[in-house]
C-alpha cells in the first residue's frame, strides 16, 4: 500500500454505488512507480462519496497497469487533506465549497487566524467576528460551510472506527447523509438494507452494546429469515422460533419475553401472527397475493378447442398424444389455470409445443402477434434455452421477462407496470420460490391463459415456499399429471430409474447394467479414484466436458463438489494455458465455469455453464463463453463463479445432460435423501452412471429428510377461492 496526494480533475465514469474511475493530479506520492507522475494525472478506482475537484485527497492503495485505462491506482482508503499552506488556504476559501468569501476576505482571515484558521473556526464561529468588515451574515455563511464540509468527513472517520468498511460507510452516508451517526447509534440494524447483519451485529456488539431490546427484536427478524432460508418455510412456529433464536444469537429469551418482543415487532410492522404462524411481513404478503391473484386468473375460462382439434393437430405434425397428453393440451389452451407435472420421459416439452401451436393456429396469430401474445419462461437461463430450443419460439427468465434491477432488488415489470402477453407458460415449477412466483403474478393482468409446467416429485425451491406442491395439493387448479413413460425405448431404462426411485421401490434391479444406465459399487475411498477410470474412458471413447457432468450433494469433503473439481478439471483441461488466482481457486483457459448469480444485464443467469475463453493477465480480466454470450469478468467478480466439471444437484436443476455421473457416498450424511437422488438421476439424457455403496443408494431412496416445509398458501387458497 502507498499513497498519492492531491486533486481530482475529471470524473471518467461513477455508479451507483459509488465506483468511481477518474483523472488525479498526483502532488505527492510514497510509491515510486507512481513517482514519475508528479504533477501529471494518473487514472484512479475505487468507491467514494462525492469527490469535489476544489478539494486535496490523499488516496492509500495501490498502483497498476490497466489496458484500457492505462497506468491506475486502485484507491482502498482515502481522505480530504486540510490546506497546510497560506496560498492553499486562500484557495481553498475562495472555493466554490465555501459561501460568502471573496479573495480579500479569505486573506483577511489567514492573516488574522493562521494556518489553522478552519479548526478555530469550526470550534468557536465568532472567531470569524473578529475579520474586520466581515458581516454577521457572510461569517455566518463563512461558518455554515466550513462546518458542513468537515461534518462529512467526521462522519466517515467515525463510521471506520465503528468497524465499517469505506463501501459500507460511502453507501450509508449517500443515502442518510447528517443522519448517520444518530441512526447508528440509534438503531444499527435499521441499515439492514445496505450492510450484512453479521457485520451490523458484530459492530453493535464490540462498540455499542446499549439496549438489549433492540439487538433482541432484530435477532428475531434475522431468525425468522434464516430459518426460511434454511428449512424452505414461510412461516415459524413459536417454540422453533425460541430455540433457533437463543441458539443462533446466544441470546437466552424465555417464553415470555419472546412474546413481548413478537407483540412489539407485530405492532411495528415487521412481523405477523396468523393463527400462531409467525410471518415476515414480505413473505406474508407474497402468500397472500399468489393466492389473490390465481383465483382472479382462474375465473378466466376460454374453451377454444376441442378433441377434433388435438385430432387435426396429430395429422398435420404427424405425432400421436396419448390420452394423459391430450387432456393437459385441452385444459391449458380452455382454462384459465392449468398445471401439468411429470417426471423424465412423459413428454412436457412436446405438450408445451402443442399448446403453443394449438394457441397460435386457433386464434390465427401471425408472427408479430406470436409474439406479443406469447411468452415462454422459465426460472434458469438453460431452461429457457432448452424450451426455445423445443418450441421454435422465444423463451426467456422470468427475471429478465420482469426486467430485474439486481441493484435495488426489484422488477420494473410490477402491479404498477403490468406486462400484456396472453398466453404465460411456465417451466421448471418446482425451482420457483414464492417471492418469484408472487412478482410474476403481479406483473400479470388477470385476463391471462396461465399454463404451470414442472415435476411435483423433484427438490423444491432454493428460496422460501413449496408453490408447486402446494397449488396441487389445493385441488383449486386443473391438474394433469403425466405418469406414462412417452420416451421409453427397449433400451431406454433412465425414465423407470426416475419413477422407481420416486415410488420408493427398493426392490427394482437397480444393480444391473443397462444400456443407458450403471451402477458401480465402491467405496467411499475409491470414488475418486473410480470416477477418474470413468471419466478417462469415456474420453477415450470421444466423450468431452460439455457431454459429462458429475453432480454431487456437498461442497466440502474427501468427494465434495470442490475436491472433485480439481481432480476433473486437471483431467479436462490439463495443459499449460494462462491463469488467474481467486480466494485460493486457480482458473484457466478453457476451464468449465458455472453461473451462480443472476446477472440479466448480460444475460447470463444462476445456474448457467460456460467456458473461460481468455484471461488477460495484464488487465486481471477472464472472458466467458456461455455458448455463444461472451461476458467479461474482472478479477473481484469471480466471486459469481465456480468450476463446473462437477455441480450441486441443487444446481443442475433445469437443466439436462447427455451423460451424468453421481457419487453416492456415505460421507453426505443427511443430504442423501429421495428428492435429491430423484433430482439427480431425472438431469440424465443418454447415459447415467451411479458409484458408491447400495447400502447407501438404497438409504437415500427412503430417506424423505428435507419433504416438510411449514407454508399458508393452501389457507390463502381457501379463502380466496370461497
Amino acid at each position: 500500500m502507498g499513497f498519492i496526494k492531491g486533486k481530482v480533475r475529471q470524473i471518467i465514469y461513477e455508479g451507483s454505488n459509488g465506483y468511481k474511475i477518474g483523472l488525479f493530479k498526483v502532488k505527492d506520492t510514497d510509491d515510486e512507480e507512481v513517482k514519475d507522475f508528479l504533477n501529471r494525472t494518473i487514472t484512479f478506482t475505487g468507491t467514494f462519496m462525492e469527490l469535489n475537484f476544489d478539494d486535496y485527497y490523499q488516496f492509500d492503495g495501490y498502483y497498476m497497469y490497466h489496458e484500457r485505462y492505462g497506468n491506475q491506482f486502485v484507491v482502498k482508503n482515502y481522505n480530504r487533506i486540510l490546506p497546510d499552506s497560506k496560498d492553499a488556504l486562500i484557495e481553498f476559501l475562495t472555493s466554490d465549497l465555501i459561501k460568502g468569501c471573496g479573495v480579500k476576505t479569505a486573506v483577511k482571515i489567514v492573516d488574522e487566524l493562521g494556518l489553522d484558521a478552519l479548526n478555530i473556526i469550526k470550534e468557536d464561529p465568532n472567531a470569524l467576528l473578529k475579520i474586520d468588515g466581515l458581516s454577521e451574515k457572510k461569517a455566518a455563511k463563512i461558518y455554515e460551510s466550513i462546518l458542513k464540509y468537515s461534518q462529512i468527513d467526521e462522519t466517515l472517520l467515525k463510521l471506520q472506527e465503528y468497524g465499517f468498511s469505506i463501501p459500507d460507510a460511502t453507501k450509508l452516508i449517500n443515502n442518510f447523509g447528517d443522519k448517520t451517526l444518530i441512526l447508528v447509534k440509534e438503531d444499527i440494524y435499521s441499515l439492514i438494507e445496505y450492510v450484512p447483519f453479521n457485520k451490523l451485529d458484530k459492530i453493535y456488539l464490540d462498540k455499542l452494546n446499549n439496549n438489549d431490546a433492540l439487538r433482541a427484536k432484530a435477532c428475531i427478524i434475522e431468525s425468522l429469515k434464516r430459518m426460511g432460508f434454511q428449512s424452505g418455510s414461510t412461516y415459524a412456529l413459536f417454540d422453533d422460533l425460541l430455540a433457533f433464536v437463543n441458539h443462533e444469537f446466544n441470546l437466552n429469551l424465555d417464553d415470555v419475553a419472546l412474546d413481548n418482543y413478537l407483540e412489539e415487532l407485530i405492532d411495528l410492522g415487521n412481523v405477523i401472527n396468523d393463527n400462531n404462524h409467525y410471518y415476515l411481513c414480505d413473505v406474508y404478503e407474497d402468500e397472500k397475493a399468489i393466492a389473490e391473484y390465481l383465483a382472479r386468473i382462474n375465473k378466466m375460462d376460454k374453451k377454444i378447442a376441442t378433441l377434433k382439434d388435438i385430432k387435426e393437430l396429430e395429422e398435420e405434425y404427424e405425432i400421436n398424444y396419448n390420452t394423459e397428453q391430450k387432456n393437459a393440451i385441452l385444459s391449458a389452451v380452455n382454462n384459465g389455470i392449468t398445471i401439468i407435472s411429470g417426471g423424465p420421459g412423459v413428454g412436457k416439452t412436446t405438450i408445451v409445443n402443442a399448446i403453443c401451436k394449438l394457441y397460435i393456429k386457433k386464434l390465427r396469430l401471425n408472427s408479430e402477434q406470436i409474439l406479443s401474445d406469447i411468452a415462454l419462461l422459465a426460472p434458469t437461463g438453460r431452461a429457457a434455452k432448452r424450451m426455445c430450443e423445443k418450441t421454435n419460439l422465444p423463451a426467456t427468465t422470468i427475471h429478465r421477462f420482469l426486467k430485474w434491477n439486481k441493484d435495488n432488488n426489484e422488477f420494473q415489470i410490477n402491479e404498477y407496470n403490468k406486462n400484456y402477453h396472453k398466453l404465460i407458460i411456465v417451466d421448471e415449477m418446482s425451482m420457483i420460490d414464492n417471492f418469484l412466483f408472487a412478482s410474476l403474478l403481479r406483473g400479470l393482468t388477470a385476463n391471462i391463459t396461465l399454463v404451470l409446467v414442472g415435476d411435483y416429485f423433484q427438490l423444491p425451491s432454493v428460496g422460501a415456499g413449496n408453490v408447486l406442491r402446494d397449488l396441487i395439493l389445493s385441488n383449486k387448479f386443473h391438474y394433469c399429471p403425466l405418469n406414462a413413460i412417452y420416451r421409453q425405448t427397449s433400451n431406454s431404462y433412465i425414465p423407470i430409474l426416475a419413477s422407481e426411485i420416486k415410488e420408493r421401490n427398493t426392490e427394482s434391479d437397480f444393480f444391473t447394467p443397462k444400456d443407458d444406465y450403471n451402477f458401480i459399487e465402491t467405496n467411499n475411498y475409491q470414488i475418486k479414484g473410480t470416477l477418474k477410470q470413468i471419466i478417462n474412458k469415456a474420453i477415450a471413447k470421444g466423450y468431452n466436458e460439455n457431454d459429462i457432468q458429475v453432480l454431487a450433494p456437498l461442497y466440502k469433503g474427501e468427494n465434495g463438489i470442490d475436491n472433485l473439481n480439481i481432480m476433473l478439471r486437471d483431467i479436462f483441461n490439463p495443459d499449460k494455458k494462462n491463469e488467474l488466482k481467486f480466494n485460493d481457486v486457480i482458473y484457466k483457459e478453457h476451464d468449465k465455469v458455472l453461473q451462480l448469480v443472476n446477472d440479466p444485464d448480460n444475460n447470463v443467469f444462476n445456474g448457467d455453464i460456460g467456458y473461460i475463453e481468455h484471461i488477460d493477465l495484464v488487465k486481471k480480466e477472464v472472458m466467458i463463453n456461455f455458448f455463444g454470450n461472451y461476458i467479461i469478468y474482472k478479477k473481484e467478480d469471480l466471486i459469481n463463479i465456480k468450476h463446473a466439471y462437477a455441480i450441486s444437484i441443487h444446481k443442475s436443476q433445469g437443466s439436462e445432460f447427455n451423460f451424468v455421473i453421481i457419487p453416492i457416498s456415505n460421507n453426505y450424511h443427511r443430504m442423501l435423501y429421495n428428492k435429491l437422488l430423484y433430482t439427480a438421476v431425472s438431469r440424465g439424457k443418454k447415459s447415467i452412471i451411479i458409484l458408491g455403496e447400495k447400502q447407501a443408494f438404497l438409504d437415500a431412496i427412503l430417506n424423505d429428510y428435507a419433504s416438510d416445509r411449514n407454508t399458508g398458501l393452501i389457507s390463502f387458497l381457501n379463502v380466496y377461492f370461497n
